[in-house]
This record gives C-alpha cells, structure tokens and sequence, in this order.
C-alpha cells in the first residue's frame, strides 16, 4: 500500500462513513434525551449556568479570541490525536467508536438543553453560533476516525495474517490525515474565537428568556 493509495473519500469508504454516521447521530439522539433524564434540580443549575454564559456574552471583558482559539484548539487536538494513537495501537479501535459517540452525546445533550430552556429559539442559537464550528470540527474527527479504522484493518490483515506490507507508508499516510485533521480544527477553533463571538452578541439578546436572566447572578 503507498501513500497516494490511501483513500479516504466517502465512495471508497462508504459503509464505514455510514456506520460512524449512524454512531454519531445515536450518540446526538442520547444525548438529546439525556437532558429530560436530568432531575429538577440538575436542570435548574443547568439553566442557571446557561443564564451566566448567556450573560457573560455581551461583556467586552470576556472576549478573549486568543485564549478562545486555544483552547478550543487544545480541546479538539487532544481529540484528533487520541483518535490517531488508538488507530495506531489497533485494540483500541472499538475507543475511537466511543469516542465518535462520546461527541454525538456531547452536542446532543447541548441542543437538547438549549431546547429545553429556550424552545425553538434554543435551536436557532445553536444553529447561529455553535454549528458552525462543529460542521468543521465532527467531520474532522469523522475523517480521522476512518483514517483509524482503515489503518487497524491494514494492520490486522496484511501483518498479522498475510505476514507482509509494509508498515511505513501507511502509517505516514495515517499521520498526514491527522495532520490535516488538525488544520480542520484550527480553522474552527478561529471561527469560534473570532466570527462566534460577534454572532453570540447578536443573537443572545433575542433568544435569552426572563428565567435565565434572573437565575443567573451578576458578574
């Protein structure tokens, strides 16, 4: 196998794009329903940490684009690169399909609590200035996911069973896609940290209730 060979586009993929596509959205469907497992005092403390971020938005002090780019920069490194060296370890595949559903659960449980506190306008807050990022972020991790899969079952199959292949070249490719997965990041972690915030100052005024407003305290 060479380098160029290491294909990783949906119609050469496409049961295992589907598969990790499907794992998602069950995660997303999970998390979603998570929120109404809540009882009422954790969803009150939700709601009154939501109401502070909700509030904090407005506030020239809290917008910090560098610290933000970093952070969520670091924040879906350390994603990208876990997914690559479980890839690389090959039993550690069946964790990167946790850690695809581990993400679905993640932004199921957002959209489901924003939902729940703000209705239909919770929707379009999470539409306005959280999708944006993750429309980059998810299919990163999806791509490096694959990356991970294949390079296990090039592994599994050409050195465990055929007993030959060399392992060089798809391991430069399996680390040039997660090199690239890591481009992919960065560029949502910059949206986040500089177009994100710009939205959320807009949007937050039409879509944060009366409850939020008085449960959270003044900063």
């Amino acid at each position: 196998m060479s380098f160029r060979l290491w294909k990783l586009s949906v119609r050469d993929n496409f049961n295992l794009y589907v598969f990790i596509g499907v794992l998602f959205i069950v995660g997303g469907v999970f998390g979603a329903l998570l929120v109404r497992a809540l009882t009422f005092e954790q969803q009150q403390d939700l709601a009154q940490t939501l109401g502070v971020y909700l509030k904090s938005v407005g506030d020239p002090a809290h917008l910090k684009a560098a610290a933000t780019f970093w952070d969520g920069f670091l924040f879906y490194s350390k994603w990208v690169l876990l997914i690559w060296l479980l890839g690389l370890s090959v039993i550690g595949l069946p964790f990167v399909l946790v850690l695809v559903f581990l993400k679905g659960v993640l932004i199921g449980f957002a959209v489901g609590l924003l939902v729940h506190e703000l209705a239909w306008k919770g929707l379009l807050f999470f539409l306005a200035t959280v999708a944006p990022q993750n429309a980059l972020a998810v299919p990163a991790l999806m791509i490096a996911s694959v990356s991970a899969a294949r390079f296990a079952y090039f592994v599994v199959r050409e050195r465990l069973f055929r007993r030959k292949g060399r392992l060089l070249p798809p391991f430069l490719a399996h680390t040039a896609v997660a090199v690239l997965m890591l481009v992919m990041v960065g560029m949502a972690s910059l949206y986040e940290a500089y177009v994100s915030p710009l939205l959320l100052e807009r949007v937050t005024p039409h879509v944060m209730p009366p409850k939020l407003s008085t449960a959270a305290p003044q900063l």
